[in-house]
């Protein structure tokens, strides 16, 4: 294993036009900006990247476009891995691994769908390896949708023990499982990344090698601070990670749509359209653009604080 894919981890967002088609010059911009604001890799087809509500077709060539913009820049990690049948999965894994990706992230919720228990969730995981090429760095992802699945600790030994592994995308949201996970991988290639906002800074000083939530795809920069100088300014990164915790509260409010106003605001790409959230957020969530508001506030606010603080 030769991969190194840690640190800030944008979760990808996928850009559309208003026909409804992936917006390539959209996304040409975004990775730009993800790269300029301190990703050190990028995860691309996953949740964020509405990868339920994508083909095939479309999650491959979306792997191979981020790859091709990235040009080695940063690693691409990439999963596109939404099926329930054993064969699909297979198909949807080797289809994404052709197109360069630097590791490919397999959901643990795919390997037991029906939620029948450790033994079914062992006997898919061992088939899907054997089919899978053994010299790509695979990666973990506890997603969300349909529903979270949790690798228990004797699972999280075998991925680990294996040497395929690079990465796990760790969803508990709780900090004891964080510091157990790290312990256990102790010495292993698989580095475990925390995707919550509300124990992000605590995660980093427990050995969570970064943060890979989805408000990277507001602040990349500012979780990178915290990941790489908060020890040298343990005040400011204590009221930055308060900051961070409590603008990822509005993560319910439309999300991944709210990210799409966000970057529709600073111009990066011109549609907020989305596949998954179908509603207008404005609508239902009063005073979004006012929130909106704030949070560029408080990044304005800790940007120029962070540089006064390199000074």
């Amino acid at each position: 294993m030769t991969a190194t894919i840690k640190g800030i981890i944008p979760v990808m967002l996928t850009p559309f036009t208003e026909a409804d088609a992936i917006d390539y010059a959209g996304l040409e911009k975004l990775i730009e900006w993800y790269i300029a604001n301190g990703a050190d890799a990028l995860f691309a087809v996953a949740q964020s990247s509405e990868m339920q509500f994508l083909s095939l077709e479309e999650r491959v060539a979306l792997a191979r476009f981020v790859v091709r913009q990235a040009a080695g820049r940063v690693p691409v990690i990439a999963s596109g891995h939404v099926s329930e049948s054993r064969d699909d999965q297979v198909a949807e894994l080797t289809s994404i691994a052709k197109t360069g990706v630097d590791g490919l992230v397999l959901v643990t919720n795919r390997f037991d769908p029906k939620g029948q228990g450790g033994p079914v969730f062992m006997d898919n995981l061992r088939s899907l390896l054997a089919a899978l090429p053994t010299d790509l760095p695979l990666g973990l992802y506890e997603c969300p949708a349909p529903f979270r699945r949790l690798l228990s600790d004797d699972e999280l030994k075998f991925c680990a023990g294996s040497g395929r592994f690079a990465i796990l995308k760790d969803v508990s949201c709780d900090l004891d499982t964080v510091k157990r996970r790290v312990a256990l991988t102790k010495g292993s290639s698989l580095a475990i990344v925390n995707a919550n906002a509300a124990i992000a800074f605590d995660a980093m000083k427990s050995g969570s090698a970064g943060f890979t939530g989805v408000f990277t795809n507001f602040h990349p920069d500012l979780y990178k601070w915290l990941l790489t100088d908060s020890s040298r300014h343990p005040a400011l990164a204590d009221e930055l990670s308060v900051y961070l915790a409590l603008a990822a509260m509005a993560e319910p409010m439309g999300y991944p749509k709210l990210a799409k106003l966000y970057h529709q605001r600073l111009g990066t790409f011109a549609s907020i359209r989305s596949r998954a959230v179908d509603f207008d957020i404005r609508e239902r969530f009063w005073a979004l653009d006012a929130l909106l508001d704030k949070i560029e506030q408080g990044q304005a606010s800790f940007r120029a604080r962070i540089a006064a603080a390199r000074r």
